[in-house]
């Protein structure tokens, strides 16, 4: 089990967000799966999150939630670094979401509990890049809580931010 701690999730978190969750989020490995567990809460206004990277794996991944709410982010970039595509599918127990390859995704617990995903394959880390989200602290909008209900907040250094697209 490796533990993501406040420190791996603060240079993608929304300037002045203060990486208030110690344990941010858990990656299980087992066999051919990788299960990812994210801690509830929020890191100033933005909620809790995993740091995320771009595929460079040649197939889909597909992920199943087991537990919890939230949100998975899709991203695809163009070739210069900006966002060209922005998805978000809702996650709740038995949802499952196929993230196309060259896409970039991230879990973000939006609930009030564990937020458990698994991810049907074990992939090596040489097809996991996380490089073009640190750069840009993140993808193009942050997920936040405004007024008591989920907002979404673009990120200053994507010069594009394409509409938000649901599935």
């Amino acid at each position: 089990m490796t533990l993501k701690t406040k420190k791996d999730l603060k240079p993608v978190l929304m300037q002045g967000a203060k990486g208030s969750i110690k344990t941010p989020y858990y990656l299980i490995r087992e066999e051919e799966q990788l299960i990812f567990v994210v801690t509830p809460g929020k890191n100033g206004s933005e909620y809790n999150k995993t740091v995320g990277y771009f595929s460079n794996f040649a197939g889909m991944q597909s992920y199943q939630c087991l537990y919890g709410q939230g949100i998975m982010v899709m991203q695809r970039n163009d070739e210069s670094g900006e966002a060209k595509e922005f998805k978000i599918v809702s996650l709740n127990p038995g949802r499952g979401v196929v993230v196309p390859a060259g896409w970039g995704m991230c879990m973000v617990n939006t609930g009030t509990n564990f937020l458990v995903v698994i991810r049907n394959s074990l992939l090596d880390e040489n097809f996991e890049d996380s490089n073009p989200i640190l750069e840009k602290r993140g993808f193009a909008y942050y997920i936040v809580e405004k007024k008591g209900e989920i907002s979404f907040e673009q990120n200053p250094n994507y010069s594009v931010h394409p509409q938000i697209s649901t599935e």
